[in-house]
């Protein structure tokens, strides 16, 4: 395997880039977007100049990965050579169904096709295409060049052939790949979303502040960050798309996303890539205010 397409040059996809391309492999990126691609590849700069910085890499393995990447808007020349296809758009069910079906029109007929969803069924995705035995999961970790963990979903159909090549793969990039199986939210999400669900519960129900919520968490439980904080991380539309697809799923009462969460998304209070969440990001603060106005 030489060449790997990315699908989606955001946050995930830029990483996904990342690290094969740090680990030799030729990587198209994908995006349908010149700005985005344009974005991507400097977060890819960005995080390959701190990594010389902190002496991980020497600037020469800078100079290679930078040179291993290639930008393409269109998906049909991008995954033309493409042995592996991983897809890292926005988790949104119906952009990656129609995304599948185009890669599967498009893609050699022996090429796997992988998706990063964080939740959706991989078995759904795989049911849109014409291999459903080279369909597969591969949920990355953010920041997925540090993050060591690799979720490797199996559909229905997926092959034992198609998932012992994946894990093997995450390994040769420098992962630990985890098999699980195909249920809503897999195992990660499945864990923290309700966590984080009910941190948000907790504030929404005046029980305690943003910091003290956070603080409990980081200091009792010893968690590196707080989930307030993490979710804005994660990104809080990511959080209620993940929490809906478990809630569909499951039918569960325990995964009705809390109603402050879906009234922030609805203001545009997405968390560190809107500048404000449960924390003001363009100015340091906490943004308590914000969060209390919808409670």
């Amino acid at each position: 395997m030489k060449n790997i397409a990315v699908i989606g040059a955001g946050t995930m996809g830029n990483g996904i880039a990342h690290t094969f391309a740090q680990f030799g492999y030729n990587v198209q990126l994908i995006d349908i977007s010149q700005a985005s691609l344009d974005k991507g590849m400097a977060t890819i700069t960005k995080n390959l100049d701190r990594m010389v910085v902190k002496e991980r890499i020497s600037s020469k393995d800078k100079d290679n990965t930078l040179a291993n990447i290639t930008t393409y808007t269109s998906v049909k020349e991008g995954v033309q050579y493409a042995s592996l296809v991983v897809e890292a758009a926005t988790e949104n069910v119906d952009l990656k169904l129609k995304i599948f079906k185009e890669l599967d029109e498009v893609c050699p007929e022996d090429t796997i096709l992988a998706t990063n969803t964080s939740s959706i069924s991989i078995t759904q995705i795989a049911a849109v295409t014409n291999r459903p035995k080279q369909v597969i999961g591969m949920h990355f970790m953010n920041p997925v060049p540090i993050m060591k963990l690799v979720e490797i979903i199996r559909g229905y159909n997926t092959s034992d052939e198609v998932t012992n090549f994946i894990m093997d793969l995450s390994k040769k990039v420098g992962k630990s790949p985890v098999e699980v199986n195909d249920y809503p939210g897999f195992v990660a999400n499945r864990i923290l979303m309700p966590m984080l669900n009910e941190s948000i519960e907790t504030l929404y129900n005046g029980v305690a502040g943003v910091a003290e919520i956070d603080t409990v968490m980081k200091l009792g439980m010893a968690h590196p960050m707080g989930p307030l904080q993490l979710a804005d991380f994660i990104g809080l539309d990511v959080c209620l798309s993940i929490l809906n697809v478990m809630y569909d799923g499951f039918k569960n009462p325990k995964y009705a996303p809390c109603p402050l969460l879906v009234n922030m998304v609805s203001a545009g209070k997405l968390g560190v890539k809107s500048g404000e969440g449960f924390y003001d990001y363009s100015e340091s603060r906490r943004a308590e205010k914000v969060a209390k106005q919808f409670s």
